[in-house]
């Protein structure tokens, strides 16, 4: 209990400029924490959504079928999203433009891959959003912190310059508040910078897999195009 006395008052007593580090510092470690929970539901939402799709679209079930359900799915309020809405595109454009009998079968191909190639830069957005705050929080942190230190240093040179006999009373506050600043700075950048490296991969992952779904289903519509 004193311990938390002491940080408080450590924080309470500490210069203007000092406070105005440390606020900003709790503040980006708050917003990195929401940041992080969030991106986490997001990308595993994501990552559980390719392995139910896969499964669905593997299962040998029609494909006019698969995008009934999910034209089900959406007006019922459940989100359609990933991999899913870059099937949806696809099919949707291919569908469209097969009922053109002036449209040949390349122009086809081409619209329903353009249609996926769209799909997949909106999906990949979603999944890198707020990445870079984070790349940001954990790499700026330590530096914000490390200006408190030295202005926590320099007071505490000022401090004694101003005193006729040095003691360790009258540094201490100062060198206290300075080190603090700094493990704050650290402390807000380390989860940050975890989040971002653990996310970056699974957004690579998730990424390598809408592509391959991508060609693969390119391959299967240019086989269904080419045998009717």
């Amino acid at each position: 209990m004193n311990e938390q006395i002491s940080v408080i008052q450590l924080i309470l007593e500490a210069s203007i400029p000092v406070q105005i580090v440390m606020l900003i510092l709790l503040l980006l470690s708050i917003i990195s924490w929401v940041m992080i929970v969030q991106r986490w539901m997001v990308l595993s939402s994501a990552s559980k959504g390719v392995l139910s799709f896969e499964q669905r679209f593997w299962s040998g079930m029609d494909l006019s079928q698969l995008y009934k359900e999910g034209s089900q799915m959406q007006k019922e309020n459940i989100p359609v999203v990933g991999m899913e809405n870059i099937f949806r595109a696809g099919f949707k454009e291919f569908m469209r433009l097969r009922q053109q009998a002036s449209v040949d079968a390349e122009a086809i191909m081409e619209g329903a891959q353009r249609a996926m190639r769209v799909a997949y830069a909106r999906e990949e957005e979603k999944l890198e959003k707020h990445l870079s705050f984070l790349a940001t929080v954990g790499s700026v942190s330590p530096y914000i912190g490390l200006l408190g230190t030295v202005i926590g240093i320099m007071n505490a040179f000022i401090g004694l310059a101003t005193q006729a006999q040095a003691t360790l009373q009258v540094v201490a506050p100062n060198i206290a508040e300075a080190l603090f600043a700094t493990g704050l700075g650290v402390f807000a950048a380390i989860p940050a910078v975890v989040a971002y490296n653990r996310y970056t991969s699974t957004v690579d992952s998730v990424s390598s897999s809408y592509i391959t779904f991508s060609d693969e289903f390119s391959s299967i519509l240019h086989r269904q195009i080419h045998t009717s």
